[in-house]
């Protein structure tokens, strides 16, 4: 039986009691005010009551070491708590009937970490993800989990600042390099010819290709612009798809832009490992 149940188990006191309990009872002799107690499982909750339920705050410890501090309404995870899962792992923030939802931080256990908004359980609106090993920050739009609208994705020495779907990024967008200069251009998604044999078989899909238009000095445009950006001629000329400058070239540590697929996509595969996580404490702990 997954853990789940540990908490539910508990959802029927105010008819009857269930486990061991010790504390205040209303005048029906239901738990109500400050009580502690045991499951038959071995999980623990001491806290408040009303009427038979779990409602203000208290603290519930599962048998296998997870740890909820916080607020209860009517045996729900409800206002703000703290969440410690077995693995080291952490969500702090705030909850609705059992759900993260509103704002919160969550502590993964390989030491990511994401900051922002949250519905049903998952990244939903505004917030920032830090990958613990590059030092790289995501911040911007999350869609149902999903690094989805606007957004920058910062690295050590330049960001890239523009527009994500689906975890990727597409469209128009541009390169900010710390030497003062920026590379304008747009992710475009290839398309994958389908060969005769493999009709049957949907095409793997295939990363969005960085088309370059030109090079500037630093701008103001944002991806939230309602106006597109006019190219225009850079200084010197017109930047080849996959050009930088030659400053970039010359400085100590420059990144070429193309040159970070790799990583993004090794930290995209680590944040996908933690949406894994997330899903798996939904279905052991409810939250």
């Amino acid at each position: 039986m997954s853990d789940l149940g540990s908490e539910d188990a508990e959802s029927g006191e105010a008819e009857k009691d269930i486990g061991e309990y010790e504390g205040d009872r209303d005048g029906e002799g239901r738990r109500h005010g400050l009580g502690k107690a045991r499951l038959p499982n071995g999980d623990t909750y001491e806290g408040q009551y009303e009427h038979g339920l779990r409602s203000g705050h208290g603290t519930y410890r599962f048998k296998n070491g997870a740890l909820y501090t916080g607020d209860y309404l009517q045996n729900k995870k409800h206002g703000k708590g703290v969440f410690f899962y077995p693995d080291g792992s952490k969500y702090a923030g705030d909850w609705v009937h059992d759900q993260r939802q509103g704002y919160g931080e969550y502590l993964y256990a390989n030491g990511d970490t994401y900051t922002g908004e949250w519905a049903n359980n998952k990244r939903h609106g505004q917030g920032t993800y830090v990958y613990k090993e590059t030092g790289s920050k995501y911040v911007g739009c999350w869609v149902n989990g999903i690094q989805n609208g606007p957004a920058e994705l910062i690295h050590l020495n330049h960001r890239f600042k523009g527009r994500f779907l689906n975890g990727k990024p597409l469209g128009r967008g541009k390169f900010i390099f710390d030497i003062g200069c920026e590379q304008h251009g747009e992710y475009v998604q290839p398309v994958q010819e389908k060969e005769e044999e493999d009709e049957d078989e949907p095409p793997l899909p295939l990363e969005p290709v960085w088309k370059v238009s030109e090079i500037t000095k630093l701008t103001p445009w944002s991806p939230d612009d309602e106006e597109l950006l006019v190219p225009k001629e850079a200084e010197g000329g017109e930047a080849e798809e996959g050009e930088i400058p030659s400053a970039l070239d010359a400085e100590e540590g420059g990144d070429h832009p193309e040159g970070d697929a790799g990583e993004e996509g090794e930290e995209k595969r680590e944040e996908e490992v933690n949406q894994d996580q997330e899903d798996q404490e939904i279905t052991d702990f409810g939250g």
